[in-house]
């Protein structure tokens, strides 16, 4: 299994430093509703994160929420609410775009707000160090104390400061050094620290959420290209000057931004297409397939056109898994050859245009089979378990539904047990976190979810019953699954 390393610029053997991966991908800055461009990074590091496990390995995966940033502060001022309460309103809005998206929520979602004593920890071991500098209650990483800063960048330090046009502020030694710590504003949100009260700078929350979470080095680290420089580029930094540990990460991998015409998409140029806008003309999987129809290192650019065609896609392979074979004489699909296609293609830098193309042709040798009579049993569920390593539901759409092409009542009965398990859930959350509240008042729901999810557990939906452990982790509950079923202990 190969992958493109940006740091060396080539493509590498992947070689973890044990069975367990550990991966870390830049999250998002909840300060507005979440758009096209967030959906392919978190759709293809979602598929990285299924293929790796697919392919045997065990994968702890964080990701962060940058919860205060300027572009929060001044959100939040402008509306008259507090940046809590935008962070917390956007957050819940890009957690329910991931969910529809079929994205598998992290193992870890730490916010940088939670986790300022690990930044403060860090930076004052800069301090301690030299690597770093206080200045009129901000704190400043030192960058030509860094012989080999710009490596992942591939920029040297003389044509930095060259390229370098931002004078900077009076208290930096260098236009080149970068915050740590901020001195706080009037206004503004502020942590105390031995500099001053203040809040922290960009770059260093996503070191100590990795530091916290994965330890001194990881595997994985994933986000957009456009972070490369300065953001990763710091990160590499501060981290091994803080450890003193080589490398931080092994595996630097970034994926292209997405494009209207020309331009990337982007919050601030406003020609954003949100994910919610999408999912109300698009299933989730035409979205994947959509991004997944382009390698994930080259830039995508946005069409209603690619996504219509995409939708089409999805509807031929939702009709395949759904259809029942047409007779009974023996399968002459070469499910192996196909399964070893699929494997082959995402070894090399998880080639997802080229995986699509085999789950493609997979699908018109089930229709060519099922024609002249054959079982096509085995192949649906080949086509099936790839789909679901790219993140695919292949589940009816309303379209389909409405055609009469699946039974609705069937469809009406999930959705109602999904929703009614959303209430159970939604009750057991808003008790959890009350202090004023007992947890044994609900007991009888909590003992409803449990037995719910042994039941998935018993049916091998396994990706719902992880999405109610996370729920249910979230709300204080230590979540164990044992022989006889699944063991729950709250503890506030």
């Amino acid at each position: 299994m190969k992958v493109f390393n940006t740091l060396s610029g080539q493509k590498e053997e992947f070689l973890p430093q044990g069975n367990e991966v550990k991966m870390y991908v830049c999250g998002v800055t909840p300060y507005s509703d979440s758009h096209i461009g967030h959906a392919m990074s978190q759709v293809i590091f979602d598929v990285i994160r299924r293929y790796l496990r697919f392919r045997g390995h065990t994968v702890k995966y964080v990701q962060n929420i940058t919860d205060i940033d300027d572009k929060i502060i001044e959100r939040a001022n402008r509306l008259s609410i507090s940046t809590r309460e935008l962070a917390e309103k956007y957050t819940n809005s890009y957690r329910e775009d991931m969910t529809a998206l079929n994205i598998e929520a992290p193992d870890k979602n730490p916010r940088a707000t939670e986790e300022i004593a690990k930044m403060i920890e860090i930076i004052q071991g800069l301090v301690d160090k030299g690597y770093a500098y206080p200045a009129q209650g901000s704190v400043y990483f030192r960058v030509r104390n860094v012989p080999d800063y710009g490596k992942l960048s591939h920029r040297n330090f003389e044509s930095m400061m060259a390229a370098e046009n931002a004078p900077g502020s009076d208290d930096k030694e260098s236009p080149m050094d970068f915050v740590l710590w901020k001195a706080a504003k009037p206004g503004e949100p502020a942590w105390p620290s031995p500099w001053g009260e203040g809040r922290p700078g960009w770059h260093i929350e996503c070191s100590a959420m990795s530091l916290k979470y994965l330890g001194d080095t990881i595997d994985i680290h994933g986000g957009g290209q456009d972070l490369i420089f300065p953001h990763h580029e710091n990160e590499i930094a501060q981290s091994e000057s803080f450890t003193g540990v080589k490398p931080f990460v092994k595996y630097w991998l970034h994926n292209g931004l997405v494009q209207i015409g020309q331009e990337k998409m982007s919050k601030s140029l406003g020609n954003l297409v949100t994910i919610k806008e999408a999912l109300t003309r698009y299933s989730s999987d035409a979205i994947r397939i959509f991004i997944l129809s382009s390698h994930y290192r080259g830039p995508l650019t946005y069409s209603e056109e690619a996504i219509e065609a995409a939708e089409r896609g999805a509807d031929r392979l939702r009709q395949v898994v759904q259809s029942e074979g047409k007779g009974n004489e023996k399968e002459t699909v070469d499910t192996g050859a196909y399964r070893q296609r699929f494997i082959e293609t995402m070894d090399d830098d998880f080639n997802t245009p080229n995986a699509l193309a085999a789950i493609f042709d997979l699908t018109r040798e089930i229709n060519r089979i099922s024609d002249a009579g054959h079982s096509i049993t085995q192949s649906q569920q080949l086509l099936s378990e790839l789909a679901g390593v790219l993140g695919l539901t292949l589940k009816a759409t309303e379209k389909q539904i409405d055609s009469g092409e699946v039974d609705k009542g069937e469809i009406d009965i999930a959705k109602k047990r999904g929703e009614a398990l959303r209430k159970l859930l939604d009750e057991i959350e808003m008790v959890a976190k009350d202090p004023n509240r007992d947890i044994d008042e609900i007991q009888g729901k909590i003992n409803l979810v449990r037995e719910v999810r042994n039941s998935l557990r018993k049916d091998k939906q396994f990706q719902l019953a992880d999405e109610i452990k996370d729920r249910l982790t979230r709300c204080g509950f230590t979540v164990k699954d044992t022989l006889t079923g699944t063991d729950l202990t709250f503890k506030r």
